[in-house]
């Protein structure tokens, strides 16, 4: 567990470094001709805002000479990072393939993880000014009106007297509500979904890219989340603690595990993320 004043001194950072990271995104999202789209080693989309983000957080994170391991900097050898007690796990875009189709469903991912896991998490949804952040044992919180700067300098003081603690009143709902990937889905997703439809008869189909999903559940607007396409640990770690810290859960399919971190192959298997009610 973080003490209160390492907390103190590294929550601001990550919320910052995202932050900025968030303007460098948007900067290049208003100008969709000039995205510099390139296709990487696993056939997945890289444009020049996943570059000036993953650009703006290495910068300042390395302020804190904690490891950083990023989606950007994905070339790290196991060798050289199997050891790290205490490392940033990042990921500057996640969502490109959303952030290209122009639907502003993207966001920026910061984990700090300690012996593989995290402990300290920060989300922002650059599009929404949405911002939300996590520490073990500590709770989940939102934080909204947080518009794109990069010259973000948030205390902690001021992070902690704007922040609402999830899940949301407000989004208490009738009937179950699950989420799929907007733009990853596949049979057994389905199978997954049919399966909760032969429990609860009805369910509303929510359709979303990115993290953000992970947060919806946090907030308390979805119920239900499977993944059954893949995933890689920067997508999930940060979001996984502000679920859990919201109440909720998620665990690996169909082995019901909780997912591992810092692995040699960093591909998550198969999950699902439930909220608590």
């Amino acid at each position: 567990m973080l003490t209160e004043d390492i907390r103190a001194y590294l929550l601001p950072k990550a919320f910052n470094a995202a932050v900025r990271a968030g303007w460098e995104i948007m900067k290049v999202y208003k100008n969709s001709d000039d995205y510099d789209i390139a296709v990487k080693s696993d056939k997945t989309p890289i444009t020049i805002a996943d570059r000036l983000a993953h650009n703006k957080i290495k910068e300042m994170l390395g302020e804190t000479r904690i490891p950083i391991l990023s989606e950007e900097g994905r070339e790290m050898l196991y060798d050289e990072r199997r050891n790290w007690e205490l490392f940033w796990l990042v990921d500057p875009l996640d969502g490109t393939v959303e952030f290209i189709k122009g639907n502003n469903e993207f966001t920026v991912n910061i984990a700090l993880m300690s012996e593989n896991r995290c402990v300290c998490s920060v989300i922002y949804v650059p599009y929404l000014q949405k911002a939300y952040v996590a520490s073990q044992d500590m709770g989940a919180y939102l934080l909204t009106g947080i518009a794109p700067s990069n010259a973000a300098c948030y205390s902690y003081d001021e992070i902690c007297s704007a922040r609402r603690r999830l899940p949301l009143a407000e989004h208490e709902h009738e009937g179950y509500r699950i989420a799929v990937s907007r733009s990853h889905q596949t049979d057994e997703t389905k199978a997954y979904i049919d399966a909760v439809r032969a429990e609860r008869g009805d369910v509303e189909i929510v359709e979303q890219g990115s993290s953000y999903k992970f947060c919806m559940l946090a907030e308390g607007v979805i119920d239900y989340y499977p993944r059954t396409t893949h995933t890689y640990e920067w997508d999930t770690a940060a979001a996984e603690l502000i679920l859990s810290e919201a109440g909720g859960s998620t665990l690996s399919l169909p082995d019901y595990q909780p997912l591992r971190y810092n692995k040699e192959d960093l591909h998550n298997p198969w999950f699902e993320c439930r909220r608590c009610k």
